[in-house]
């Protein structure tokens, strides 16, 4: 995908999207990740990704997904250093509202968050980790170019132990060449 054909744009995480968290922090939709947060999670949370759109690109960045052409405001995804494996990498996750999943929405973002780390040039690796019985994220994974690298043991949020499926995009590989990069990322 290019530019002018991505059903998507990543815009940089700003002081008005707590409105999004509130909405993403949903029973149905945190089901896999321990459940919704309290609000001074979500405070906190909000801050945090603030903080990464302003600190330097290479350490990771959180964007709202925009749906185009609608300019509709449909999700969250991001990608940050992780570390505690063998060499840091980057990791990403993602969230899309109900009524904008199945419509290819995370996919897109998952490969246009992927060019973004491409671009950062920091780390070869982009991993994510989703449940082993989340089906929607482990397909966006899969559709998306990643390479299923096996099963683990992962602890999300800290403090609660779950299995995970790694998966894993060679920033440097085939794969990058085709993700889509996002049509507009705010510096």
């Amino acid at each position: 995908m290019d530019n002018d054909t991505s059903p998507v744009r990543l815009e940089a995480w700003s002081e008005g999207d707590g409105g999004l968290l509130n909405a993403l922090n949903a029973p149905e939709l945190t089901e896999h990740l321990g459940g919704p947060e309290t609000e001074e999670q979500l405070v906190r949370r909000h801050r945090k990704y603030l903080g990464m759109s302003a600190d330097d690109v290479g350490a990771g960045r959180m964007f709202r997904i925009v749906l185009l052409p609608e300019e509709a405001v449909v999700g969250s995804i991001g990608f940050w250093v992780r570390t505690g494996d063998a060499e840091p990498t980057y990791e990403t996750g993602w969230a899309a509202l109900p009524g904008f999943q199945g419509r290819g929405v995370a996919t897109a973002a998952t490969r246009a968050v992927a060019a973004a780390a491409r671009r950062a040039g920091r780390y070869r690796f982009l991993h994510a980790y989703p449940s082993t019985d989340n089906t929607a994220s482990n397909a966006v994974c899969r559709k998306a170019g990643f390479e299923l690298l096996g099963e683990r043991d992962f602890e999300y949020p800290p403090g609660r132990p779950m299995r995970c499926n790694d998966w894993r995009l060679d920033l440097t590989g085939p794969a990058a060449d085709s993700a889509a990069e996002p049509a507009q990322e705010p510096a």
